[in-house]
């Protein structure tokens, strides 16, 4: 795991927050659900790529080409994005889908871990913005010890080689601690190759 705190400065963070704002206003953030139970998560969320990741009681885990509510196909991922994958991640073909997972103030997300992709050789890559979120993050098995970060407004976080398939979520998210956002909480987005088909643009 690679841990880069501030790696986005304030103008940085300002302007991927604006094109995070353009990607709502096309794809709506919405309520995903459990599988089996139903159970509505705390999160609210959207994507943005040819493929984005979602959830419900009918059909589980998965990723598919349209948000769940419109129909419509995902907005594209902003370009300061695909550059942060590009001098991060240390992989040679772009990111398939960008989820982007709201926090308010008393949403958490539990140890899970990122397997519904085909090829594991890709990393995951998270950017944090607006207020700090307390991270746990362990090892392959759910019973590993476990280490927190508190992620700033900023902060990228990648998940590679080993650490790939690390159990990890966010305990809290500590309010106030961020004026990026005037409604308070915290935008997570994580960017992530899907599939291990390699294409002529890629």
């Amino acid at each position: 795991m690679q841990y880069y705190p501030q790696h986005l400065d304030a103008a940085a963070q300002t302007a991927l927050l604006g094109a995070i704002r353009e990607i709502i206003a096309a794809a709506p953030l919405y309520t995903p659900a459990m599988p089996r139970s139903g159970k509505p998560m705390s999160v609210r969320m959207t994507n943005a790529g040819p493929l984005g990741w979602v959830t419900d009681k009918e059909h589980g885990y998965r990723y598919q080409a349209t948000h769940p509510v419109t129909g419509r196909p995902w907005p594209t991922i902003p370009p300061l994005l695909l550059d942060l994958w590009d001098g991060v991640s240390g992989y040679p073909h772009p990111p398939e889908a960008c989820l982007i997972n709201y926090y308010a103030g008393d949403a958490k997300m539990g140890l899970h871990q990122d397997r519904d992709e085909e090829d594991f050789a890709a990393p995951v890559l998270s950017v944090s913005l607006g207020d700090t979120g307390v991270f746990r993050v362990g090892g392959k098995s759910r019973k590993d010890p476990t280490q927190k970060f508190e992620l700033k407004s900023g902060d990228v976080f990648v998940l590679d080689g080993d650490d790939r398939l690390a159990f990890h979520g966010i305990d809290r998210i500590l309010p106030g601690t961020s004026n990026l956002l005037p409604e308070g909480g915290r935008f997570n987005l994580t960017l992530r190759r899907v599939t291990s088909r390699i294409y002529l643009n890629s």
